[in-house]
């Protein structure tokens, strides 16, 4: 599920995963990666909110035993989630920045990876320090590897000074709540991820993955924008708001599978299944399948994935009360709810002429359709007592979102 504290960050991470699926897929051990350039755009919109993005990523190999690699991501956020819309928020447009170095050192069966990662936007930082070790073994058929992430958060609830109703997104200038946190402008958030990997090659044609990760999350981890809702007859609606208050502590454990098989016409299926829990209480299941064809220089690619999780004990969509319980959260991304995934892309490989240095290039564009639809988290903006439509029996929440992606790629 969603990592995310803000709301509207998960439309973000959606984006954000879309612009990391180039950089994602792992190298072998024992074989350091190409030297490569890559330049990516990327567009989404749905659920209120758009997004443009740009990310660069230059790869580069120094001597043979060490590898670097620095990316560089851009986006810039625009509308308003519903939980923002719901909230009584005004529509903002924000720039979220992120910078990363890695580097992968090669010693005989054995790779270390070592990475650092700084995000940045107005009310939110983030560094991220990494640590990798894999070792193949069997005469290469094996892969066993080892990962540790640790991430330290900076929260900050943002202010309007000046709005402009004029502007799509209103608020002109934005200041730091200096009290929003018991006094202080700034919540800690920190995070460590410890994960194990084996993967093992069956056959000639098929090759299978698996991973365990264990994620621990400690510090402020409600969001200081969004509230709860109660019923309050005595108001015309019907409900009050109220600032929603998450555990302090989370621990989530993960169990991925991956199986290829590379099929006899030059084609390959890609089988994947993830399991999710967390001390919240949620349980979470992931099923994907994956075919991708190449074609003269062309190469197409196509996948489904479904997506269901429960919602987590302290979450409801109508409180009773303000303090109907010590936790209280209406995070959509904590309810109960389905996703499911279409997603299509094509590449296609090209010499730039009279370009000696490059060995090759392509082109590639990508679409993937979303389509979220919750089981306990209603449309709260459609509540009108006026028609009969009372706080509790809105219509369930559904949301569709689409992103695109236009990247190119230099080996050199």
């Amino acid at each position: 599920m969603p990592r995310s504290w803000r709301g509207g960050r998960w439309l973000v991470a959606v984006a954000a995963g879309a612009l990391c699926i180039l950089y994602g897929a792992p190298s072998r051990t024992d074989v350091l990666p190409e030297d490569r350039a890559d330049v990516l755009g990327t567009y989404y919109s749905g659920g209120g909110q758009d997004i443009t993005g740009m990310s660069v990523l230059v790869r580069k190999k120094v001597g043979d035993h060490v590898s670097l690699s620095y990316n560089h991501l851009e986006d810039i956020v625009s509308g308003a989630s519903i939980d923002v819309r719901t909230s009584g928020a005004s529509p903002y447009r924000e720039k979220r920045t992120q910078d990363g170095l890695n580097g992968e050192f090669l010693y005989g069966k054995t790779t270390y990876t070592l990475g650092v990662t700084h995000s940045y936007e107005p009310d939110y930082r983030s560094n991220t320090a990494s640590f990798g070790i894999s070792q193949s073994m069997f005469g290469d058929l094996t892969t066993v590897s080892m990962t540790y992430h640790r991430t330290w958060n900076d929260v900050f609830k943002m202010v309007c000074l000046v709005e402009d109703p004029a502007l799509d997104y209103h608020c002109v200038e934005k200041v730091h709540d200096p009290s929003a946190f018991n006094g202080k402008p700034e919540a800690d958030m920190d995070e460590r991820s410890y994960g194990v990997g084996l993967t093992q090659i069956l056959t000639r044609n098929s090759i299978i993955s698996a991973n365990f990760e264990v994620i621990t999350d400690q510090g402020w981890l409600s969001n200081p924008y969004r509230e709860i809702v109660y019923a309050s007859p005595s108001n015309s609606s019907g409900f009050a708001l109220a600032p929603e208050v998450d555990p302090s502590t989370r621990t989530s454990n993960a169990l991925g599978l991956d199986y290829k098989y590379f099929l006899p016409w030059h084609a390959a299926l890609d089988l994947q299944y993830r399991y999710f829990e967390d001390t919240w209480h949620i349980r979470a299941q992931t099923a994907q399948i994956g075919y991708t064809q190449p074609w003269h220089n062309f190469t197409f690619d196509g996948d489904f994935r479904f997506y269901t999780q429960t919602h987590a004990d302290f979450y409801s969509d109508l409180f009773s009360a303000a303090d109907a319980q010590n936790f209280e959260s209406r995070n959509r991304e904590l309810s109960s709810f389905n996703s499911f995934t279409v997603g299509t892309g094509v590449s296609y490989e090209f010499h730039i002429p009279h370009a000696t240095f490059l060995s090759r290039s392509t082109a590639n564009f990508r679409i993937d359709h979303f389509l979220f639809d919750y089981k306990d988290f209603r449309d709260l903006e459609l509540v009108d007592p006026s028609k009969g439509i009372v706080v509790g029996s809105e219509p369930l929440y559904t949301v569709q979102l689409n992103v695109m992606q236009l990247f190119f790629s230099v080996w050199y």
